[in-house]
């Protein structure tokens, strides 16, 4: 190194912060509830109601739907269906007429037949003497 030229090294250093949380319990509550009951009596006129339904079967044709009425204190509501009337007539419609044709003919068909035959071959064992 030159004498002239005189340099120092400094170090160079830098502080880091690092910031951590954690719980920590500094008392605890408890919560109670308690139910107090008072019996207060309450008096109040119930009316009740009652429907009765009878079903009286009419059966009988109309010619349109008759409308809900009143006699004394019942409702009459009609109770309407259509209902669909079939009748059956036997129509000719048509008719078929079958004829029988009987006609013959001569042919000749090559036909391949098959035939097995069993071949039977007898070998003799050979005898030590």
């Amino acid at each position: 190194m030159n004498a002239n030229n005189k340099s120092e090294l400094v170090a160079v250093t830098e502080e880091e912060l690092q910031v951590h949380k954690h719980m920590v319990a500094t008392g605890k509550v408890r919560v109670r509830t308690v139910v107090d009951t008072v019996e207060h009596p309450v008096r109040e006129t119930l009316v009740t109601e009652r429907v009765e339904v009878r079903r009286v079967p009419v059966g009988r044709e109309i010619q349109h739907v008759p409308e809900i009425r009143s006699e004394g204190d019942i409702t009459v509501i009609p109770v309407v269906e259509e209902v669909v009337v079939v009748e059956k007539r036997l129509v000719l419609k048509e008719e078929l007429h079958v004829r029988k044709l009987v006609t013959t003919e001569q042919v000749e068909i090559p036909v391949t037949l098959r035939k097995e035959k069993a071949m039977i071959e007898r070998e003799e064992a050979e005898h030590k003497r």
